[in-house]
């Protein structure tokens, strides 16, 4: 890692504890620490293997996608270590726009060609949204007309986080079925923006964008004809967000909390998810604890109960993801189109990600 994301890092991990540390400060601390010596460390362990099992079921999709190619992987460290890179980089850039950069430098390293490394990852990145928001209309059916009665100012920033996913997946949707059309807009609006920006900065990101967009087609018109490759990864993307989703109700578990119905906590963690997308503090710090002490404080009235399931949840979902993440980047992968020991690669470092951009 670069000094710069070293700093990120740490900085996401000052503001993360200082939120929960700010949440502790009515709290009382003797209270809290017999809430930890009670702990049920039988549904904590669930808790964290169901986060694992989550890294794992992204990292089969991925393993899917590529299947039958001439650079597919094989190694079981090469696809582990990309769910925790891009873990990594989402927790420490605003909008979690680091992940894909990130990843795609870890692909290539691993032996993967770039073109298809972008397409693939772009295609992964679809699948995932179409999911989450699939996830997300499900939960809405249910419990939005609720949560929008008692948490207006929560179903103001879950409809905001619900926009951004229509338009994120619409505008990838368009590359696949409308790619004359979108590939036009997108030069319209590029030109109208050099009027306003420096032309040569805008001719360069044109390019570069086109390029992507020509990339993704080509990749999705494959993918297309392998109808059965993208339901199997679709399976195994809703096993991952499932599994995540389930983190929550397993913390609850193990602080003995069961008065809860496992359908109104999974909905209530879709309803997370969507609320976090929209802040553009990297991880979405302080919209998550926000949320989440909002959303279940009707299930666990102690409040020092409460404070450490926060606590608790916010550890394995978030900052789980950016110790194994330092892990992986510090262990190198194998490139298996060379069949040995990548050396003298490309850190994953602030240069390495622009190149990919």
């Amino acid at each position: 890692m670069s000094r710069k994301n070293q700093l990120s890092a740490l900085l996401m991990l000052i503001i993360g504890f200082g939120v929960i540390a700010f949440e502790m400060r009515t709290t009382n601390l003797a209270a809290l620490w017999h809430q930890v010596q009670t702990l049920d460390f039988f549904w904590l362990f669930v808790a964290f293997a169901s986060m694992l099992l989550s890294y794992f079921f992204e990292a089969l999709v991925l393993k899917v996608l590529l299947k039958n190619r001439t650079d597919e992987l094989h190694n079981w460290w090469n696809l582990l270590r990309i769910p925790w890179i891009q873990a990594l980089f989402n927790a420490i850039t605003p909008f979690s726009s680091g992940g894909q950069p990130a990843q795609l430098v870890a692909l290539v390293q691993s032996g993967v060609e770039v073109g298809r490394s972008t397409s693939v990852l772009l295609m992964k990145f679809i699948i995932f949204q179409s999911i989450v928001l699939l996830n997300f209309i499900i939960a809405m059916a249910f419990k939005f007309e609720n949560i929008a009665s008692h948490f207006a100012g929560l179903a103001t920033l879950i409809v905001g986080g619900f926009v951004i996913h229509i338009v994120t997946i619409g505008f990838l949707l368009m590359v696949m079925f409308y790619y004359q059309f979108t590939r036009r807009m997108v030069l319209s609006i590029m030109k109208v923006l050099a009027f306003f920006m420096n032309p040569d900065k805008v001719q360069g990101r044109t390019e570069k964008l086109i390029a992507k967009i020509d990339t993704f087609h080509e990749e999705s018109l494959v993918l297309k004809r392998e109808k059965q490759k993208v339901l199997v990864a679709t399976g195994l993307t809703f096993l991952q967000l499932l599994f995540y989703y389930l983190v929550v109700y397993f913390t609850l578990r193990a602080l003995h909390v069961s008065q809860m119905n496992i359908l109104d906590v999974l909905i209530m963690q879709i309803m997370i998810v969507m609320i976090t997308s929209i802040f553009p503090i990297p991880g979405g710090t302080v919209g998550a604890e926000y949320s989440f002490k909002t959303l279940f404080a009707n299930y666990v009235s102690t409040p020092s109960k409460l404070v450490l399931a926060m606590f608790l949840w916010r550890f394995i979902t978030y900052y789980l993801g950016m110790f194994l993440g330092i892990i992986a980047v510090a262990f190198k992968p194998i490139n298996e189109q060379q069949h040995k020991p990548v050396r003298g690669g490309k850190p994953l470092n602030e240069e390495s990600l622009e190149q990919s951009k």
